[in-house]
């Protein structure tokens, strides 16, 4: 009688026992990292962290199409009551897209190819050679980066100013071919860590061969620096497209302005004309939204189409460890 008592209330418990499991191991898995409880945990983790970046984007989004009636409309938040493109319209015609586009990519193509092109010469010096005070000179390298350029900025400006460089395009060519552009440390040190990982008897077989230094280095160590020259001349060109302050600062007095500068550059002389709060002002930032919206297009444009040598480019040079 006490056997078949025991074996009931065995039998009793076992699908409570084995509910309790098959209920644990949905909610936490077998490992923790695939039960329920971790998937939801990481998944509102991402959604709240994509509003955040996304916000801005949603904002400026919506806030260009809105008219000066939804502007003033304190009911209109969000959604615009009808899509207005006159704000587009004004970007287009009184700014002159087209040309600021132009001269924008000019201004940022150029340099990026000076900047990529230098790097890849100062990174392999510093990967494959050694020299005299070759770790100092690295570390100022890697100063160059650190300093800020506010600390910077006044003595190149005035040693472009006895050089003549202002008001031309040569301010941000030049600076980039002696690899002192905008970033260059960061550049170098893509390539740097990239040509450390060449094997040294590749470069030996070679000088065997009867190759020079150079010939080294355009035949045989460039075709192999194809992503780090891709993801260098990507990251050089978006940060000289955006860059506004020191193209206000080195091209002043010049018509060769980059989009966003001549964008905020007629937003400034249109709202100095009306007094604060007048609906004018309000409604230029929406046409500032607009010109925003036109200013990221082609670099959304240009990251579509280079998205999968992006990200290789990425994986292969190991940015991440920067």
């Amino acid at each position: 009688m006490m056997k078949l008592s025991a074996l009931k209330k065995e039998l009793q418990n076992m699908p409570k026992s084995s509910g309790m499991k098959r209920m644990r191991k949905i909610l936490f898995g077998m490992k923790f990292t695939d039960g329920l409880f971790y998937k939801v945990s990481v998944y509102m983790l991402l959604i709240a962290l994509s509003y955040i970046y996304l916000y801005p984007m949603l904002y400026m989004v919506t806030g260009s199409f809105m008219s000066m009636e939804d502007i003033i409309d304190v009911a209109v938040k969000w959604i615009p009551s009808s899509l207005n493109f006159e704000n587009y319209s004004i970007v287009f015609t009184e700014i002159a897209y087209l040309r600021s586009l132009i001269d924008g990519i000019y201004l940022a193509i150029v340099p990026a190819i000076s900047a990529t092109v230098s790097a890849a010469l100062v990174g392999y010096g510093f990967a494959k050679f050694d020299f005299p005070f070759k770790r100092t000179l690295f570390v100022l390298m890697i100063m160059t980066f650190i300093v800020p350029p506010q600390i910077t900025m006044l003595p190149m400006f005035r040693m472009f100013s006895q050089y003549n460089l202002l008001g031309s395009i040569r301010a941000f060519v030049f600076p980039a071919i002696l690899a002192n552009g905008l970033n260059a440390a960061i550049f170098i040190l893509i390539f740097f860590q990239f040509f450390r990982m060449v094997p040294k008897s590749l470069i030996e077989s070679a000088e065997l061969d009867g190759a020079n230094a150079f010939t080294i280095f355009i035949r045989i160590i460039l075709p192999l620096a194809i992503p780090s020259i891709i993801i260098v001349f990507l990251f050089s060109f978006v940060w000289y497209y955006n860059e506004t302050y020191l193209s206000g600062l080195y091209l002043r007095g010049s018509d060769l302005l980059s989009l966003p500068l001549r964008i905020d550059q007629y937003i400034s002389n249109f709202t100095s004309i009306y007094p604060e709060g007048s609906p004018a002002r309000e409604r230029m930032q929406a046409v500032k939204l607009a010109g925003n919206i036109l200013t990221l297009l082609p670099l959304l444009i240009l990251y579509f189409f280079t998205q999968r040598y992006f990200v290789e480019s990425i994986d292969r040079t190991g940015i991440t460890g920067e």
